[in-house]
């Protein structure tokens, strides 16, 4: 990798040749905006995040503690202050991801307005905001490398040596997101389209999903309907060939399987022999036998070992799965898409339950030994009151007296500091490293919590400053907090780039530079 010295030597040289044509071009100044623009497209993000991602996958394998996170973010300037706030409180954005959740597009990007997570939304709205992430993203390493670039200008001797050393080996805010392609919007070659634009700007993690793509569901819905193993083994192939097509050639894969929850399918799968793939999926209908003076008029029948059986078909046209089938079609869905091309698979499940989830990837596992596991730590979970029945039924199976607790009403804060409500939140605090263990997931994320975190901080902030306190609301609830808490964002002008377009003023007109940083900011009252 150029170090900052050498990207000034290469300017010089270029300089060089041009025969005195560039003699406002000052080396030093060029070299700092290199720095500052490591990524020129998004391809360079997607191939280099690629790389962190396969070697995180790696190192988990050795290592079940060595998992990764993330959070999902609705708006470039979420993912920008997360990442700003990481590289603040732990040092380095090792293991920390960003997440693009379609359900948070859906609502909070589409111009239609707020929808619900059904693939409503424009397609080109996932890629857009993959895109605006990383320019803020690329922005935070710009505006943390030129407060170095001033400092570097004021320092002497070895603490010059110390910042040029930051310099060089500065770590980016650029860090992998895994993206949520929905289920593909349409058919392969449409997934294939919509998976380019993404990978395009910048993304190295696709998430796919196995539901009907136009009658898609978010997977904490119910009306989930799943596809046969081969149309969305398609799909898992048209990313892909995506991926191949633009050189990311280690992109990794997320399939995502619905079937716990999903009951109905649209389609009988195709089947040419008993017991291959379409036979297994269609195994799991549930069936009535039948016999030739029994059928109706368009009915639809299937031979399953020499015998007649009618599949439930419901008034929409769906065809109805055999009740408690969902773990055993989950771990099908699994394997299937590890043995076809798949990375990694995530299971969307009704509950935050380590022994449930660690049981279906032991049976993955069986046939897949390296499989890893993506998990939505949902905001869609009651995370308080699963936890607490949990202990509950631990207790209680352990023959403890648990006459002092109502099972049902296990949210009320009266249990707040009981022995079961702290014995949950510790259960709560350790759930992520007890599944990576246990459960076999390698990436925690939670899908729409700064969606949450933008409507809590603006009640508190509309209670406040509406009411009795006024501008105390605002002050006492958020600035003075930003200020005491380090948020690098109190100084929003320079947040939003003000220095840094003096800088380039300063490069571009040099004393004839009319900047806006001089003492009359009031930014210089932080």
């Amino acid at each position: 990798m150029s170090t900052y010295e050498s990207n000034i030597a290469a300017v010089a040289k270029l300089k060089e040749g041009q025969a005195g044509a560039w003699g406002a071009i000052n080396p030093e100044s060029a070299a700092r905006m290199r720095a500052q623009n490591r990524f020129q497209t998004g391809l360079d993000i997607a191939r280099y995040t690629a790389g962190i991602m396969r070697a995180d996958m790696a190192e988990y394998d050795g290592d079940t503690s060595a998992y990764t996170q993330s959070l999902g973010c609705w708006h470039g300037f979420i993912g920008q202050q997360k990442m700003i706030s990481i590289k603040k409180h732990f040092g380095a954005t090792n293991k920390k991801y960003l997440y693009l959740s379609g359900w948070m597009v859906a609502a909070l990007r589409s111009e239609f307005g707020p929808l619900p997570d059904q693939s409503m939304h424009e397609k080109t709205s996932v890629a857009s905001l993959i895109g605006e992430l990383y320019t803020f993203l690329r922005q935070a390493d710009a505006r943390e490398l030129g407060g170095l670039f001033r400092q570097l200008d004021k320092a002497q001797g070895d603490a010059k040596s110390e910042i040029q050393d930051q310099i060089d080996n500065f770590q980016t805010h650029v860090v992998p997101i895994i993206a949520d392609i929905d289920a593909g919007f349409g058919n392969a070659e449409a997934t294939y389209l919509m998976a380019k634009q993404m990978i395009e700007a910048g993304a190295c993690c696709i998430q796919i999903e196995n539901q009907v793509s136009d009658e898609k569901q978010c997977g904490h819905q119910d009306g989930k309907v799943t596809v046969p193993h081969e149309d969305f083994l398609a799909k898992i192939n048209a990313v892909r060939y995506a991926f191949l097509e633009l050189g990311v050639d280690d992109g990794v894969i997320v399939a995502r399987t619905d079937s716990l929850g999903a009951g109905l399918t649209k389609q009988i799968a195709v089947t040419r022999e008993p017991g291959d793939l379409g036979d297994q999926y269609n195994a799991f209908l549930d069936v009535e036998e039948v016999s030739a003076a029994d059928m109706k008029n368009g009915d639809v029948i299937i031979n399953r070992d020499g015998k007649l059986v009618r599949p439930k078909r419901l008034p929409s046209n769906l065809f109805q799965f055999k009740p408690g089938t969902g773990e055993a079609r989950c771990i099908l869905d699994s394997i299937t898409s590890l043995q076809n091309g798949a990375d990694m698979i995530w299971i969307e499940t009704e509950k935050p339950h380590v022994g449930q989830i660690g049981a279906m990837m032991d049976e993955i596992r069986k046939v897949v030994p390296s499989a890893k596991l993506v998990y939505n730590n949902s905001p869609s979970f009651n995370w308080t009151l699963n936890f607490r029945q949990q202990i509950f039924d631990a207790m209680s199976e352990a023959g403890e007296d648990v006459s002092a607790y109502d099972r049902n009403d296990l949210m009320d804060v009266s249990y707040d500091a009981s022995t079961l409500a702290k014995a949950a939140d510790e259960k709560i605090r350790t759930f992520q490293a007890d599944a990576a263990k246990h459960a076999g997931i390698f990436h925690h994320l939670i899908t729409l919590p700064t969606y949450h975190t933008a409507a809590l901080s603006t009640d508190n902030l509309a209670k406040e400053y509406f009411g009795e306190q006024g501008m105390l609301g605002y002050v006492a609830g958020v600035q003075r907090k930003e200020i005491r808490q380090g948020i690098a964002c109190v100084k929003h002008q320079n947040m939003a780039g003000s220095d840094m377009g003096d800088d380039h003023k300063e490069y571009f007109a040099g004393e004839a530079a009319l900047k806006a940083s001089g003492k009359d900011n009031t930014m210089n009252q932080f």
